[in-house]
């Protein structure tokens, strides 16, 4: 090995290991692709399936534009890579007529098949409920299910499975203002019903459903109030508590998360707020957040930051072994994938919606 080879083999650990220093909770982090036959993606999902890691997003030219499909990406148990991005949707509606595909989310049915909701129209407003079926962990899918008029399906983030096997689908709408509110379906999406959505003070959209132990289910949802909003069912999602907003800044970005084993909740988000009077915040950076009881909450990682692009939509699951997956879009050019072991998350409070400066990437 040359000298300059040598200076430079050193320095690349020496940067490895200040990263490993700060954010020891790391697992991996990785791109789902380096290149692509679309400039543009966003939106991110993720599920665990029995044959391993499943991603879906939409890319095209540009969001909203016609030629936005979803793309799925695998990584099967025991491969060191993702699978190149497959097209298995579009918004073609005739041979004239073609609209954009818009916020695949997955979700891995136990000992069933892993569905793929998405949207299509010209904008969210006017958009419609789709679905697609894989028998064999995202490899293959069914013909396109269109969802009953009136129903959305689950419109950015993962349903949660009722103890009756029903699940319980957080949406919302943005054609007469920002409205959120829930579905269910007890058979796989074939037939639905819609629950009684909380009381319309904020304007919010796209909830995330955490549980808790003693039976209520948690909605956090993205709002233009600068803060994140909370809603909560003790009743299986059937009637829900006017919504309020909790210690969380919100840049009018999604965020997602997911109730751990420990039944703790963990929250992936941006942690800006936007000046006083302003409806929306830059998207970086990108933050993990945990808590015990869905009000108090502790600061645990940031996993992107530098303020010169967007790190926005994320997608966070923990699958059987105990590891936490995160997907979110990174600078609309590409998806980034994070895995984290959540016991090794360095945690301080969050006082007065102030991010600890001790807590960072």
């Amino acid at each position: 090995m040359t000298r300059s080879a040598s200076i430079f083999l050193g320095l690349l650990l020496t940067a490895a290991s200040a990263v490993r220093a700060q954010s020891p909770a790391i697992i991996r982090e990785e791109f789902i692709y380096d290149t692509a036959s679309f400039p543009e993606c966003h939106a991110a999902t993720i599920a665990e399936t029995p044959k391993g890691l499943v991603t879906a997003f939409f890319g095209g030219t540009k969001e909203r534009n016609p030629d936005v499909c979803i793309y799925v990406s695998r990584k099967d148990q025991g491969s060191t890579k993702w699978s190149a991005p497959v097209n298995v949707a579009n918004g073609i509606q005739s041979s004239t007529l073609r609209y954009a595909c818009w916020n695949p989310v997955l979700y891995q049915i136990p000992a069933g098949d892993l569905l793929l909701f998405y949207k299509v129209g010209p904008s969210p407003a006017k958009w419609k409920g789709w679905l697609i079926r894989s028998k064999d962990g995202g490899t293959t899918w069914s013909k396109p299910e269109s969802l009953p008029e009136g129903i959305l399906g689950p419109i950015k983030n993962q349903p949660v499975r009722l103890v009756n096997g029903a699940l319980l689908c957080p949406t919302s709408t943005e054609g007469n203002g920002w409205h959120i509110h829930f579905e269910q379906t007890t058979d796989a999406g074939r037939t639905w019903q819609s629950s009684t959505p909380p009381a319309d003070t904020f304007r919010a959209i796209q909830p995330t459903l955490l549980r808790y132990k003693n039976g209520s289910i948690q909605a956090l949802s993205r709002s233009e109030n600068r803060a994140i909003l909370s809603t909560v069912s003790k009743d299986n999602g059937h009637s829900w508590s006017p919504q309020q907003p909790i210690g969380l800044p919100n840049n009018n970005s999604g965020i997602d998360g997911t109730t751990l084993a420990d039944g703790r909740q963990l929250l992936v988000y941006n942690h800006v707020l936007p000046p006083p009077g302003a409806t929306k915040g830059e998207r970086s950076p990108l933050n993990v957040a945990l808590s015990p009881d869905g009000i108090t909450w502790y600061a645990a990682l940031v996993l992107d930051d530098d303020h010169t692009g967007q790190y926005s939509y994320p997608s966070v699951i923990q699958s059987a072994n105990g590891k936490v997956h995160i997907v979110y879009t990174w600078h609309r050019k590409k998806i980034k994938y994070v895995e984290i072991d959540p016991e090794k998350l360095k945690l301080e409070k969050i006082e007065n919606g102030i991010w600890p400066s001790s807590i960072k990437k």
